[in-house]
């Protein structure tokens, strides 16, 4: 049996809840050739660390992320804190010697993203950034069949990320809602890197980018009784041209925190002269495939369970979210053991900073009314 990959986790919060879930049904994978186990956790609150003890082979609970990153009980470290901490931890994090997962945006900014690509470069480290809904079967199925072509020449492209909760407005603020702890690109950091990891991977890079951006609520309760500024942007339209196969192509991107009726929305639809594909969290069973004929065909297929990954799961049941986030930490420890091959992987450093090109590109965009260039 092999030495299981030690992980730690900086940011004990709502996604590193979700790590220590995948890591504690790792044999749900079926055959999987790497062992995996959660071994450090760091967070500043007492009560998020606490949590943790419950878990036999976490063998460190800390408050400084640094007593973590000197652990030999740390091969691997993934690291979901607020925007304005990635550049200073991820950079510590590859000093320290240990491999990265690093939560989207990868850094508050451009010139950040590019700092941290840089450093992960530079010190040879594995290093990839997180993005989970590609890894369910419909986005799969989106993948594969986009790469054969058999849709003739492609018309238009639309990928996106919708939700709502922040429709209400007593909502009170967190650290997402203000631009020194989120940046100033906003929702775009939030929810872009869903929007874009598919079509990238596919090599659909944006030329140029007209943006329309709203900033919706500009103040919420604080939780403290009183009010406080929110100046990110809810919601962030990016009108874009990819090219393919030497044409350019129209690709809109869009990103939403005030979406009425979407709880939690990831989609893309690709359409062609000869075909096209559509699918939705929404009807997370539900792959939508068009056939041009004599009559106009939309054909709707009912998916199973099948991931890039097989598990024990029985293939008629459902996926979810705490499956589609195991099959993404599937696919980074399996590239960071040279063994993915041809499967789909995690976003790359390079993958990351594009975005925040794009991003910065529409920041300007949308102030200048303008289509600027990449």
């Amino acid at each position: 049996m092999s030495t299981p990959v030690k992980i730690g986790i900086i940011g004990g919060g709502l996604m590193g809840r979700e790590v220590a879930s995948a890591l504690a049904r790792w044999f749900v994978l079926d055959g999987f050739p790497v062992r995996a186990e959660l071994t450090a956790v760091c967070d500043l609150a007492e009560k998020q660390r606490e949590w943790f003890r419950q878990i036999p082979s976490v063998r460190l609970l800390t408050a400084d992320h640094r007593e973590l990153l000197s652990s030999p009980e740390v091969d691997v470290v993934y690291v979901a804190v607020p925007h304005n901490l990635h550049e200073s931890i991820y950079l510590d994090v590859l000093n320290a010697g240990k491999d990265l997962f690093a939560e989207k945006p990868f850094g508050l900014d451009l010139a950040a993203a590019r700092t941290i690509a840089e450093a992960a470069r530079a010190s040879g480290r594995f290093v990839r950034c997180s993005s989970e809904f590609p890894f369910l079967p419909g986005p799969q199925r989106v993948y594969h069949a986009a790469r054969t072509g058999a849709w003739g020449k492609v018309l238009e492209i639309r990928s996106g990320f919708h939700h709502s909760s922040d429709l209400d407005p007593t909502k009170p603020a967190n650290w997402k809602r203000q631009v020194r702890t989120c940046g100033e690109i906003g929702v775009m950091g939030d929810l872009g890197m869903h929007a874009v990891h598919l079509p990238f991977r596919l090599g659909w890079k944006p030329k140029r980018v007209y943006a329309q951006l709203q900033k919706i609520y500009l103040e919420r309760p604080d939780g403290k009784g009183g009010m406080t500024p929110c100046d990110t942007w809810d919601n962030a339209l990016l009108h874009t041209d990819v090219e393919i196969d030497g044409r350019d192509v129209p690709a809109r991107f869009e990103m939403k925190r005030l979406a009425p009726g979407e709880t939690n929305t990831w989609f893309i639809e690709i359409l062609g002269t000869d075909g096209g594909i559509r699918y939705s969290t929404k009807e997370p069973k539900t792959l939508w495939t068009f056939q041009r004929g004599k009559e106009q065909l939309w054909q709707r297929t009912d998916l199973g369970f099948h991931g890039p990954f097989p598990t024990i799961t029985g293939g008629i049941f459902e996926p979810g979210f705490p499956d589609c986030f195991m099959q993404m930490w599937a696919a980074f420890l399996s590239e960071r053991a040279g063994l993915l091959g041809e499967k789909f992987g995690c976003v790359t450093p390079e993958e990351a900073v594009l975005s925040h090109e794009l991003f910065d590109a529409a920041l300007r965009a949308h102030t200048g009314k303008a289509v600027v260039p990449l």
